[in-house]
């Protein structure tokens, strides 16, 4: 589980050190650009218990991959990033967290072609958990971030996050879950192509406040599975202010899954 951390790298990217679960982790991520939070957070306290293999695809630093490990102490995962030093990055947070013996990072564009991913390491039919946190601005809409890696990991048009879903079907095992954290403005064109593929689809939707908007969604699908769809009641992630729900606080704070 190694990859080599480019040159450039080292010399011209400053990273932080963050604490996560209450501190259970502490991961290094870039200052600038795309940066691990709460999404990451909940997409990996909703892998389901007992779950044995899992799959990040476009992992980052590892945030959710190690928030699914760091609940289950018997779950085993790999780690897809396209970024090298994003790859990089889930490497030292692996083994810096003492979860190295538990994982495999891997250097791998998630939207490839089949022969070209199961080159790069993913399986066929191989996890029985695979989470994503896609990038989620509509190509063309929002504002070009000039941090290249930021702007990579937040616009997407809605052919390309097919082909996410799509790469999702195939590494998943015969009644394994599909997982996604995504903005609810974005909703349909994910919902389509979950519905195309999976059943037992179910949406969680998430909103900041009591009468707010939803403005992220969780969505799950079984592979193999023919139930229906499952929309449920929203969920609000602040009481007061910025102050958590208490089902959101003790998540973040390591101290309970999201059961949904």
């Amino acid at each position: 589980m190694s990859l080599d951390q480019p040159p450039s790298f080292v010399k011209h990217q400053t990273v932080t050190r963050d604490a996560f679960l209450g501190g259970r982790l502490t991961l290094s991520q870039p200052s600038h650009g795309f940066r691990a939070g709460l999404d990451s957070v909940l997409l990996g306290a909703a892998v389901g218990q007992g779950r044995k293999t899992l799959l990040d695809l476009g992992c980052g630093v590892g945030t959710a991959g190690f928030v699914a490990m760091a609940h289950q102490p018997d779950l085993g995962a790999t780690l897809a990033e396209q970024n090298s030093e994003m790859a990089a990055l889930a490497v030292q947070n692996a083994v810096a967290n003492g979860l190295a013996e538990r994982c495999r990072v891997i250097q791998v564009d998630v939207t490839a072609k089949g022969s070209e991913r199961r080159a790069g390491g993913l399986l066929d039919n191989g996890y029985d958990s695979v989470i994503a946190n896609p990038p989620f601005f509509a190509g063309g809409a929002g504002t070009l971030a000039a941090d290249k890696g930021r702007a990579e990991a937040r616009h997407m048009d809605a052919a390309t996050l097919d082909r996410w879903i799509k790469t999702a079907a195939s590494s998943a095992a015969a009644g394994g879950e599909i997982i996604f954290v995504y903005p609810s403005t974005s909703l349909s064109p994910l919902l389509s192509g979950f519905e195309q593929r999976f059943g037992a689809v179910t949406v969680l939707p998430l909103a900041p406040r009591r009468g707010e908007p939803t403005t992220r969604v969780l969505i799950r699908g079984i592979k193999g599975s023919r139930a229906p769809l499952t929309l449920l009641s929203s969920r609000v992630l602040h009481v007061e202010g910025r102050a958590f729900a208490p089902e959101f606080d003790a998540i973040f704070r390591g101290e309970a899954r999201l059961v949904w």
